[in-house]
């Protein structure tokens, strides 16, 4: 473990099955006897959650990419210091639904904002701070929209674009993770969600000796 908390995010196009993983590991983590904050981004305060729905809801094009990475990263900055630092200052492990990650795939490759200018704004709202542990969900765009649609939830904004749009996002949270082997971990989400689970378990027990 690292000397405080252990920062976890959880990466990967829509549908494919982020939230089931995170609240699976969220589970074995708290019968380790250990505090677990689950969160989400954008959201996770009530700051960020206002702008949240600013970014999901309306139009696909009620903002240009570059807005949208202005948005969330101030969304990201009251996350982080309201309420991601203060439960990793107090030895907490915190398991968050999306992180930069996301706005370098989904701005960034899909979006078409160049790595240089997220970066830029990145380093000014964070500093070097980034998660010690990402797993990144693969799966079919396809399938994982499929598994939205058949939940009956709400489309978003960003679940309304065409389908190259989508294919680009797989692509940039591959290559995310083959640029930062150190931090990311590949999971296979077309498995069943229990083997997802294992993989995701094996990987920290392998990386920090939790779930030993």
């Amino acid at each position: 473990m690292p000397g405080r908390g252990l920062f976890i995010t959880l990466e990967g196009g829509e549908g494919a099955g982020k939230t089931t993983l995170a609240a699976t590991l969220a589970a074995a983590l708290e019968r380790d006897g250990r505090e677990v904050v689950l969160t989400r981004e954008p959201g996770g305060t009530p700051n960020a959650e206002a702008l949240r729905a600013l970014l999901v809801e309306g139009e696909t094009g009620r903002w240009s990419p570059m807005a949208e990475t202005l948005l969330m990263f101030a969304a990201r900055l009251d996350h982080v210091e309201r309420l991601v630092k203060p439960a990793l200052d107090r030895g907490a492990v915190v398991i968050c639904d999306r992180f930069t990650d996301s706005t370098r795939a989904y701005q960034g490759a899909a979006g078409g904002v160049e790595p240089e200018r997220i970066d830029a704004v990145r380093i000014a709202a964070l500093g070097d701070f980034e998660p010690d542990l990402t797993f990144i969900v693969d799966l079919d765009p396809a399938v994982g929209l499929g598994r939205t649609r058949i939940r009956g939830e709400t489309e978003t904004r960003f679940e309304r674009q065409p389908s190259t749009f989508h294919t680009a996002l797989r692509q940039a949270f591959l290559d995310i993770a083959s640029s930062a082997p150190g931090r990311c971990v590949v999971l296979d989400g077309a498995q069943p969600p229990g083997a997802v689970a294992n993989a995701a378990q094996k990987a920290l027990s392998e990386r920090f000796g939790v779930l030993a």
